[in-house]
């Protein structure tokens, strides 16, 4: 689950690394979306540090009555000089490995923390819910042999299928009431 919605994510601009907290519809999608995890079986919640992120896996904690285990690997990418600045053309190039802003961690390097991150959530009981930001997801997605460059909604939960055959795809399905 992506966090949050925040004020940059609101006027669309890069957070990367920076620091930015939910605004109150963030937090309101937070406590929304604990309510429709209630009864999916979840037994383990691991989040990126970042406090948005954070927060949104606390809010869904309390409902669940679950510890937050925190993977600093799951942090937002290092947007560089992009950070602060509005969303335009160089995120598909970025995406596309076309490209990396000055000062940023390339898509490829965030992709293998990423996988490393959620390998090492997956191995805590199941289910797991995973807590991070959307470019961590667009690098996962990628992993899947899915399209990287979709963005997804702040704090939907997705339950995230593995194929039944290894030429399959993965599911990807919002959860739902």
């Amino acid at each position: 689950m992506r966090h949050g919605e925040t004020d940059w994510n609101a006027r669309d601009l890069s957070q990367g690394n920076v620091d930015i907290p939910l605004n109150a519809t963030g937090l309101a999608q937070a406590r929304n979306s604990a309510a429709l995890l209630r009864g999916r079986g979840i037994a383990t919640i691991v989040s990126s540090p970042l406090s948005r992120a954070r927060d949104t896996a606390d809010i869904v904690a309390a409902t669940l009555r679950l510890p937050v285990l925190t993977d600093p690997e799951l942090h937002e990418v290092s947007f560089g000089a992009q950070e602060g600045q509005p969303m335009s053309d160089w995120f598909t190039d970025w995406i596309a490995g076309r490209s990396t802003p000055e000062g940023g961690e390339s898509f490829s390097a965030l992709r293998a923390r990423a996988v490393s991150a959620v390998d090492r959530a997956l191995a805590h009981p199941p289910f797991v819910l995973v807590v991070a930001h959307g470019a961590v997801f667009r690098a996962i997605r990628s992993e899947m042999g899915l399209a990287p460059d979709i963005r997804l909604p702040n704090a939907t939960p997705i339950l995230c299928t593995p194929p039944k055959t290894t030429a399959g795809l993965w599911t990807l399905t919002p959860a739902t009431p």
